[in-house]
């Protein structure tokens, strides 16, 4: 099961940098006799490397309007501009694009024109972040892999805007204006593949309903969320990453065995209100608890089996994996009870 995990977060996360490796490599043997075509078709805004052509380079160059894109581009980079709108005429011949960055532009909704995205029926990748979009644009590709919104002023979520987008892994909303009410119970239907989802630095209050099945990391910090609903994690049972760090949760917030789920590996609770350690799985790997209000920690309490048990199973039973252990920034005193170490034989670090 965590080979499987850390197996699909690799993928997540090194699939940009892998791909674009391989693609350079593919390229890097072409005849120089066809640079010269590759450089009379590049917009003279922008930078087309000969080792490199299906790649456009245009950011940083203070455009307001995206350049006619040549139909050989895959990667293309607008970063970094003034672009305001998003209009289907570049886009007429560039029917192979697999990656937009277009981030930190001016790009408004009204500025999209309508449709313009899920025309471009080969991408992948699509980021739209630190612009001055108020809901996530609509329609997208279906065969869309990861979307990036973080850093826009989104406060809605339009109905429907995710029903067909079954290939999207990763879904990017933090730090924007989003509230509780933009949140419904079937806002993130038909992400059946969907492994990260991130709304932190939002204003959510309580903790969003039907993440799809399949999430495997959950970024919620910088919220305002004080209530873990009772079995709130059996929906996803696959949950590995939980951060829940600066929002308001305390004790009472957290229902007996909120947080004793066996898929989560890595729990971040800091900056809360928490005046105890809540129960924990043996599963658990990594735990932040600094920044809380917590006196005291019993070892015997806190030890999610028996240590008496523990004894039994040996070395190679049931021991818990708690391997890094957060404490500081609250009012324990040191040293680390005796009690801590006899339970969690893996510790490598406690900060306290």
């Amino acid at each position: 099961m965590i080979l499987k995990v850390y197996t699909s977060l690799l993928l997540l996360f090194l699939v940009n940098s892998v791909w674009t490796r391989t693609v350079r490599q593919v390229y890097d043997d072409l005849d120089p006799g066809h640079w010269s075509h590759y450089t009379s078709e590049c917009p003279q805004e922008c930078f087309c490397p000969p080792s490199f052509p299906n790649a456009l380079y245009c950011d940083n160059k203070g455009l307001k309007e995206i350049p006619p894109i040549p139909a050989r581009i895959w990667y293309l980079y607008l970063q970094n501009n003034q672009i305001e709108t998003i209009s289907e005429k570049p886009f007429a011949n560039a029917t192979h694009l697999r990656w937009i960055n277009l981030n930190k532009n001016k790009i408004t909704n009204s500025g999209i024109e309508n449709g313009v995205l899920s025309k471009l029926k080969r991408l992948l990748y699509l980021f739209l972040e630190d612009n001055e979009l108020e809901e996530v644009p609509a329609p997208l590709p279906v065969s869309l892999e990861q979307l990036r919104l973080a850093r826009n002023k989104i406060s809605k979520i339009p109905e429907g805007v995710f029903s067909h987008l079954e290939n999207l892994t990763m879904l990017d909303l933090h730090q924007n204006s989003l509230l509780d009410s933009a949140l419904q119970s079937d806002t993130f239907q038909g992400l059946n593949n969907l492994m990260q989802l991130n709304i932190a630095k939002n204003s959510l209050k309580k903790m969003p309903l039907s993440i799809p099945a399949n999430t495997l990391q959950l970024f919620l910090d910088n919220n305002s969320i004080e209530v873990i609903p009772e079995n709130y994690f059996s929906a996803i049972p696959k949950v590995t990453f939980l951060r829940l760090n600066y929002n308001k949760l305390s004790d009472d917030g957290i229902p007996p065995n909120g947080f004793n789920v066996s898929s989560i590996l890595d729990l971040q609770l800091s900056h809360n209100q928490l005046t105890k350690i809540p129960p924990i799985n043996a599963h658990l790997e990594h735990l932040h608890l600094d920044h809380n209000k917590i006196k005291s920690v019993n070892g015997t309490q806190m030890c999610p089996v028996s240590i008496a048990l523990e004894e039994d199973y040996g070395y190679y039973g049931n021991i818990p994996r708690l391997r890094y252990l957060r404490l500081d920034g609250n009012e324990i005193q040191p040293p680390i009870p005796l009690d801590i170490m006899i339970c969690f034989r893996l510790l490598q670090a406690v900060v306290i």
